[in-house]
């Protein structure tokens, strides 16, 4: 293999979910050069059988299937996979609801068809970067503790009274984030470099979307926040409780 093909997340596991013969056969061939160990599944029920067989460390779903809503096999995986691999949803629908509901059930990323396959293969190393980058940062085993709230950065869990709060690695990646700059508003821009290393679209609504879900898991009422705090026209903070 070339220098120029060599990439720090070679073998890398992921798994195609995708109906579309022809363009898994584009897809496989031209991510294999680059060292990914690629599992196609091309349906709902052949994906579940790989995911109970093995561990895989992203997963590119399409929302279409032939025997299920690629929604609900996201759901699945969230509920079912507790090595939590990132999942990039791939898919033709043109309405942007499927991108919301996919981003607040669980997706990392999501890319409309159609797309450069070197869009793709930049969308799965900056996923995979960030994972990497953050269990390397966090391999102190460092606590963050808000009132009842625990950030276990080593582990990438979060307990809120002890209880475990479900959140997709890019979820836990930007509580980590506000954590981190406890008490300083951060911008959706700010959250985006830190989590993503890409500018933030202004009309992109996926942190507020993701916001919504990680309060949903930690906040006592979501509806009114103590934990992350939003500062109209600007962005969030993570606001320090007392322990309890």
């Amino acid at each position: 293999m070339s220098d120029m093909l060599k990439t720090p997340h070679s073998g890398s596991s992921i798994l195609l979910v995708e109906d579309d013969v022809r363009l898994a056969q584009m897809i496989v061939p031209y991510l294999a050069p680059y060292g990914f160990d690629i599992v196609h599944s091309q349906n709902a029920r052949h994906a579940k059988d790989a995911l109970n067989k093995r561990k895989f460390d992203l997963i590119l779903l399409d929302l279409m299937l032939g025997d299920a809503d690629g929604l609900d096999v996201c759901r699945y995986i969230r509920t079912s996979c507790e090595d939590d691999p990132a999942i990039i949803m791939v898919t033709g629908r043109g309405d942007p609801t499927d991108r919301i509901i996919g981003l607040e059930i669980g997706a990392d990323d999501y890319l409309p068809k159609p797309f450069e396959p070197r869009e793709l293969l930049a969308r799965i190393r900056a996923v995979l970067r960030r994972m990497v980058k953050q269990q390397t940062a966090d391999s102190s085993g460092m606590l963050i503790r808000s009132g009842p709230l625990e950030i276990n950065t080593a582990a990438r869990t979060v307990t809120l009274r002890q209880k475990n709060c479900p959140l997709t690695a890019l979820q836990f990646d930007l509580l980590l984030t506000l954590a981190r700059n406890a008490g300083r508003v951060l911008n959706r821009d700010q959250l985006w470099q830190s989590i993503r290393g890409e500018a933030y679209e202004s009309f992109d609504r996926a942190i507020d979307v993701h916001i919504g879900r990680i309060r949903q898991a930690i906040e006592d009422d979501p509806r009114t926040p103590k934990q992350i705090i939003t500062v109209r026209g600007i962005g969030y903070v993570f606001s320090r409780l007392p322990q309890e």
